[in-house]
């Protein structure tokens, strides 16, 4: 199984950014316990803070990978392209957050992704990429 995980913008900044919402580990440091618990696995990483290359990522793997866990990050409120680009892919695609945006400022509850996703994860801090990942297995 391939699964790619893709972080949009700020995502580059977790365990820096706001820790008391994202927490004080960098996605780097959590990666390592993902791949160690899903050996089985072949998970890849990719981060951007510009749309348009999240959406060439997509459009590269998105016929040929098990899975594609998206943090679209403040996309997710604003992107009618990244629904667009899902909708066409042939892999499904998970939509996570670490925080539960519901709980957050109110333009954050409106998802312009979810509608094209399989799922969505929210809440769980870091280890909604883990519940994302199971979801796809």
């Amino acid at each position: 199984m391939k699964i790619i995980i893709i972080n949009g913008p700020n995502l580059n900044l977790l365990g820096v950014r706001e820790p008391g919402i994202y927490g004080s580990s960098s996605f780097e440091q959590y990666l390592p316990q993902l791949k160690l618990r899903y050996p089985d696995i072949d998970i890849e990483y990719y981060q951007s803070n510009v749309e348009g290359e999240l959406i060439n990522k997509m459009q590269e793997v998105g016929f040929t990978y098990d899975g594609i866990v998206l943090n679209a990050g403040a996309y997710t409120h604003t992107s009618v392209a990244l629904h667009d680009c899902i909708r066409s892919l042939k892999s499904p695609v998970i939509e996570v957050h670490i925080s539960n945006v519901h709980q957050r400022e109110e333009f954050r509850h409106k998802s312009l992704i979810s509608a094209a996703c399989k799922g969505v994860i929210c809440g769980f801090g870091l280890d909604s990429y883990r519940l994302a990942i199971e979801a796809l297995k």
